[in-house]
């Protein structure tokens, strides 16, 4: 599916039908790694309308040059909302960039964003990682991948595993071959906002923060710092996962994303 906002064609997948829930996706894969983390867990569900789209330079959505920053893709975003699923109130749920741009849409639309999800959130202020650690490796992906592939995947996964090899190829290597490298090269010159998400008032609706005890790429400590801002978060470090931590804890993720929609609906009915 394509709308256009601000006259970019922005691609996305659709599922379902009910509550809108808008789910982005991080750096340098397309809509599909969410697709594949997300829709296994709202599948038993039936009242959610989930929305992905590709983010621009990313999947099929192209990055213009009127795209320079983190704060015109964010306008975009917005603009997007507005058409694609309007004044409605909607989930939001992201993952690494697309945590750092659905943190910043809430703090736009507080009152339409009724509740949000922060999985590995890139942030201002990364420190204290982790060196990167393969906690299992019962697998030789070189066996199956071409070199690129292989040295991505040993460095995104800490858990090396014929089922997190088999998430890899079917939901995060197809889409390295779309990534506009020019693109994202000139938005992520100027990626963080202009204001910080966190700038506004405190968003008290109910929030969840998942975050990986071995995430070399934006650890766990940074993301501890924004509990300050969500006084409604709960906050989980999960051992035995790093930035791919909804391939290698997807179970764990699953009951942690199913208690967070609890507490939205409990929430929405007081």
């Amino acid at each position: 599916m394509e709308f256009k906002a601000l006259d970019v064609p922005v691609h996305y997948a659709e599922h379902g039908d009910g509550a809108p829930v808008l789910v982005l996706h991080g750096a340098n894969v397309d809509h599909r790694e969410m697709t594949g983390a997300m829709e296994p867990i709202f599948d038993d569900m039936k009242d959610h309308r989930r929305v992905y789209p590709d983010l621009p330079a990313m999947g099929h959505t192209p990055a213009p040059d009127t795209l320079n920053s983190g704060d015109d893709v964010l306008d975009l975003l917005l603009a997007f909302v507005d058409g694609v699923i309007g004044e409605k109130p909607f989930l939001l749920i992201g993952h690494s960039a697309g945590a750092y741009y659905a943190r910043a849409i809430a703090g736009r639309r507080p009152k339409q964003v009724s509740g949000l999800a922060l999985i590995c959130p890139l942030g201002e202020n990364v420190r204290d990682l982790p060196a990167h650690q393969v906690l299992t490796d019962s697998i030789d992906p070189g066996d199956t991948l071409d070199p690129a592939e292989e040295s991505t995947f040993r460095d995104y996964f800490v858990v090396q595993t014929p089922a997190t090899l088999e998430r890899y190829q079917e939901y995060v290597a197809p889409s390295a071959e779309l990534a506009d490298d020019d693109g994202l090269a000139r938005i992520g010159a100027n990626w963080m906002f202009s204001t910080s998400p966190e700038k506004g008032p405190k968003y008290s609706k109910p929030a969840l923060i998942v975050t990986g005890r071995q995430d070399s790429m934006v650890g766990y400590a940074g993301p501890w710092d924004l509990l300050k801002h969500y006084p409604r978060a709960t906050f989980a470090v999960l051992d035995r996962a790093g930035h791919a931590l909804p391939h290698e804890q997807p179970d764990l993720l699953k009951a942690l994303i199913t208690e967070w929609l609890d507490r939205v609906r409990e929430h929405d009915s007081a």
